[in-house]
């Protein structure tokens, strides 16, 4: 299988949300990292023919996916960031009236939800209704719908968004198991959301790929080493306008800062180990400080 975007380029009026960006991808999860406004979710609902391209085009296995028109949709699966439901139907009765949509006969329907409903952790829950749900639920309740065809492509926008630490962690581990010979690629602008089950990570700015690679090939193509720096609390401020800061921690001395610089900030500074988060910050941050989703 073979996903591929050629020089595209979406453009609103006179603004380009996305600029000749090319891609290939294949089975496994691939991460599409960048903070708000960057493009990704514009990218995504190309990938899934609800924007055409202003320019280039999207193949699957080298033909255009607006021609396949709906042999294509069959093989994919998406989760918006905001998906819709009607809040009074229990979870079962909304996937079955989604699986409807879909056009599963209805015997494979109700066996779908069934397993669906175990593999995301909503069996006990399945004659709740969807208004009565938690965040995390809604979300789990949202990846079974995507996955009700079984699709090869699963698109996830934003998934995590909302949630806390202990659900997100849960998503992470649902997506691992869900990626199995089919291709994952998840949006978001949180780090932690692809660090671990991400085999390939895009990094999208201002409309365009910067950089893509495993997390090793990012982690090692930025000139910046990183240093954990102890300083007095009110050197934070000089820090700040002079270094990028990835993170300010508080400690019984004073503060300790960790500073991205190619060179040694404090002659007592500690080098440490660098990570996506850092990578995050090198290629997204416009000036210390000033980093969505880092600090």
């Amino acid at each position: 299988m073979e996903l591929e975007l050629e020089h595209v380029t979406k453009e609103f009026n006179d603004f380009k949300a996305v600029s000749d960006v090319s891609y290939t991808m294949h089975n496994g999860v691939y991460g599409l990292l960048g903070v708000n406004g960057a493009g990704k979710t514009t990218t995504m609902r190309m990938l899934c023919t609800l924007l055409k391209p202003s320019a280039g085009r999207i193949t699957y296995d080298g033909r255009d996916i607006f021609e396949m028109d709906g042999e294509y949709r069959k093989m994919l699966g998406y989760l918006p960031q905001d998906f819709g439901y009607y809040p009074d139907f229990s979870v079962q009765d909304y996937l079955m009236y989604i699986a409807s949509i879909k056009g599963l006969p209805s015997a494979l329907a109700g066996k779908r939800v069934k397993e669906l409903l175990g593999k995301v952790g909503l069996s006990k829950a399945k004659n709740k209704k969807m208004k009565k749900l938690s965040g995390g639920m809604k979300r789990r309740a949202g990846i079974a719908q995507a996955m009700l065809n079984d699709p090869r492509i699963l698109i996830l926008d934003e998934p995590t968004a909302g949630l806390d630490p202990n659900e997100r962690i849960r998503f992470r581990n649902l997506i691992s198991e869900l990626s199995e010979d089919r291709m994952v690629l998840l949006s978001t602008h949180i780090v932690s959301d692809v660090e671990y089950i991400a085999g390939e990570i895009l990094l999208m700015k201002d409309g365009v790929f910067a950089h893509s690679g495993t997390v090793y090939e990012l982690t090692s193509s930025i000139p910046d080493r990183v240093w954990n720096v102890k300083a007095a609390k009110t050197e934070v401020d000089t820090y700040m306008k002079q270094y990028k800061v990835a993170n300010v921690k508080t400690v019984q001395e004073g503060v300790e800062l960790r500073i991205l610089s190619e060179q040694m900030p404090h002659p007592n500074a500690l080098e440490e180990e660098v990570s996506l988060e850092d990578v995050f910050l090198y290629y997204f941050g416009e000036k210390a400080g000033e980093v969505d989703g880092v600090l």
